[in-house]
């Protein structure tokens, strides 16, 4: 009955794809699904109010987790920095260990699921609704979400299953149901799994996939003329390019993730890079403004308060720490320990938010676009940032926003995916029924406004973060204990660098 329910339940929005996607039938669908969808996303982003500001408690979960996860391990993500390094660059990498991609290639692909446009756009919204001083508190939420990282990626690997084949299955749904059951509380571990995994489905449909295909197609359709009007052709486009990364499994999109994941940074980087540099002047001006917003009385939306939920919302609908997404990429590396991958995760939240998000909210800030008082937000308050100084960058964001669902979506393909054969068992056959419902899905995206799916895969991802955490806390001690025997084995020469 179960797996009826859930086939069900994400098989709706399919039918909606066998009919012409106009404004009539997408309004029918939103509101067909509204009444069932909104107390659902007011649930898991039920929020307080905070001197005049709201703020989601499941952020607070998020943000509090880290902090447990930052003290617990002896602020790890600072310490173990240098060896983070090392094995990223694969020094203790030996090919003969048990798992499908390296090192690198697990980070890339997992950092794929996370850069995404929540860099460009949501940077954008946090800076306009709390200032400059946002910034400052996202870069502290980032930091501290390593740790969470660190801790999920570990268990992830500890726990995977590793078949004959050569393949491996991981992540929170394999670390809650087999960790709980050895402390004892395998009714408990099993529920928790199953409700990670219909989450994981449900957020890889909607935010995984078509929220990032309908704004990829926005940013294409606004600088190239032919598309608009035609979301399904490129929608139908991204779906055959999704669908040839995706068929191969997560060997083929970790070499496709090693690529594209550093090119897009660099250009993406590289583009902020040149605007701060031609205002390099202003830039003084704004670190200023980052710190002292971090902290200013005045002003709710721009205040104290209001700068530092706006900056923990960002990094937390950002990098994903907590969310348990990241695990799944990290449980299919080459490695003979799983704490290795744990150090390699952690430079996941650092990438994402300390670098990538704060480049984004430097160069809103240093051109002064977030000031100018004309209601623009999100992407299009980014976009006009980078188009301050020359209007060719518009171009460069929306090739870089492409890239960036592009990415996210082959690696949330992948979390999906191990969620469903984790509800429907392994075998190629449900493999392949997962795939080709997930490039259905990216046509319903492109084609279809679907407002209120949107908001509902949303809370699927963040509901995710509900199971995964409790586990977390519950299974900590066995990351502690883990950690000790990996270092002790480092001390003792049992484990060493490679080359």
């Amino acid at each position: 009955m179960l797996k009826r329910i859930i086939l069900a339940v994400f098989l709706l929005p399919l039918m909606a794809s066998f009919a012409h996607a106009d404004d009539g039938i997408d309004k029918a669908i939103s509101d067909l699904i509204k009444p069932v969808v909104d107390p659902i996303v007011s649930t898991v982003f039920y929020s307080v109010p905070i001197f005049g500001t709201s703020f989601p408690l499941i952020v607070g979960w998020l943000v509090v987790a880290a902090v447990v996860f930052t003290v617990y391990f002896g602020f790890i993500q600072f310490r173990g920095f240098k060896h983070s390094i090392e094995l990223v660059r694969g020094d203790y990498l030996d090919p003969k260990d048990a798992g499908e991609v390296t090192p690198f290639q697990a980070l890339a692909t997992a950092l794929s699921g996370t850069v995404g446009l929540g860099n460009i756009a949501g940077v954008g919204v946090a800076v306009y609704l709390g200032g400059p001083g946002a910034t400052f508190w996202m870069i502290l939420a980032g930091l501290l979400g390593m740790a969470s990282k660190f801790t999920e990626c570990i268990l992830g690997v500890h726990y995977r299953n590793e078949y004959e084949n050569g393949t491996v299955s991981g992540g929170p749904m394999y670390y809650l149901s087999k960790g709980l059951s050895e402390d004892g509380k395998a009714a408990l571990g099993k529920f928790l799994a199953i409700f990670f995994s219909i989450c994981c489905i449900g957020g890889a449909l909607g935010g995984g996939n078509m929220f990032q295909a309908n704004q990829s197609f926005a940013q294409i359709s606004s600088i190239v003329p032919f598309f608009d009007g035609k979301g399904w052709l490129f929608g139908l486009i991204m779906a055959l390019i999704v669908g040839a990364v995706i068929i191969g499994g997560i060997k083929s999109i970790a070499r496709v993730t090693e690529k594209i994941v550093p090119g897009m940074a660099v250009l993406y980087v590289g583009a902020a890079l040149i605007i701060i540099i031609i205002n390099i002047g202003a830039l003084p001006d704004a670190v200023s403004a980052i710190i002292t917003g971090a902290f200013s009385p005045t002003a709710v939306a721009g205040g104290a308060i209001g700068a530092l939920i706006q900056g923990f919302k960002r990094a937390a609908f950002s990098n994903e720490a907590g969310i348990g997404s990241a695990s799944i990429a990290h449980s299919a590396v080459q490695t003979k320990h799983p704490v290795t991958e744990g150090y390699v995760a952690l430079l996941e939240p650092f990438i994402d938010t300390v670098v990538i998000c704060t480049m984004t909210s430097l160069v809103i800030t240093i051109t002064g676009s977030w000031v100018a008082g004309d209601g623009v937000t999100g992407i299009a308050l980014t976009s006009k940032a980078f188009e301050a100084n020359f209007g060719g960058f518009g171009y460069v964001l929306a090739i870089a926003a492409v890239l960036f669902a592009f990415s996210t979506m082959i690696s949330w393909s992948y979390y999906g995916l191990k969620a469903w054969t984790y509800l429907f068992g392994e075998g190629q056959a449900k493999e392949v029924i997962f795939k080709v419902i997930f490039c259905i899905f990216v046509v319903i995206g492109s084609s279809m406004s679907l407002g209120p799916v949107i908001d509902f895969s949303d809370a699927m991802i963040f509901a995710m973060a509900i199971a995964n955490i409790i586990g977390l806390y519950m299974l900590m001690p066995k990351v502690k204990a883990l950690v000790a025997d990996y270092r002790a084995k480092l001390e003792s020469g049992e484990i060493k660098k490679m080359k």
